[in-house]
């Protein structure tokens, strides 16, 4: 049986409703930005298709502004009223894509990334967690959402073994590009 990998050709990198209103409240929001900006960048020099989602944009604002100003020209970025992100308009983008796996990171851990993450393996897309590069307002909800994320069937990685994993090798033409995203992130302190 194959082992389900994240590779910069069979995968997408969505992120879920990472918005100005929700940042102060969210847990180690500073960090979460960081990565989820290195998320970004690299999916980005590997020409990966990435999707942004926003939750209800009259009340909680755009997409916050340190994370939407690293989003390629052209990136979709879809709103939505429903908890999970796999609505009709991005499961049908995801299908147009031609990618069965997703990489996912964004807010809140126990509410619209499990949620969308429930229904992306009830519909047979891959998905990848990069648990830290996923957080929440209440700190105690992660670790549970993470458990059932996980016995969903999604699989959990971490955003550097992400971007690694994403190249396959040191030949690859990213390679230099992508080892300051790397160690931006090494240097952020988890509370």
């Amino acid at each position: 049986m194959p082992i389900p990998r994240i590779h910069s050709d069979t995968t997408a990198l969505l992120v879920i409703d990472i918005q100005d209103r929700l940042m102060p409240t969210i847990h180690n929001s500073e960090s979460l930005v960081v990565k989820c900006r290195s998320l970004i960048s690299g999916a980005s020099l590997l020409k990966m298709p990435i999707i942004v989602t926003e939750q209800y944009v009259k009340g909680l604002g755009h997409t916050f502004a340190p994370i939407a100003e690293v989003l390629p020209q052209g990136t979709p970025v879809l709103e939505k009223l429903c908890f999970s992100a796999l609505t009709t308009e991005v499961h049908e983008l995801i299908r147009s894509l031609g990618r069965p796996n997703l990489l996912i990171c964004g807010i809140e851990a126990h509410v619209c990334v499990l949620q969308t993450i429930l229904d992306c393996c009830t519909n047979g897309i891959q998905t990848f967690h990069a648990t830290d590069a996923i957080s929440s307002g209440q700190p105690d909800q992660i670790k549970p959402a993470f458990r059932r994320m996980e016995r969903a069937g999604s699989i959990p990685t971490g955003v550097v073994s992400a971007l690694y994993e994403m190249m396959g090798t040191c030949e690859h033409p990213a390679f230099r590009a992508m080892l300051p995203l790397a160690k931006s992130v090494v240097s952020i302190p988890q509370e």
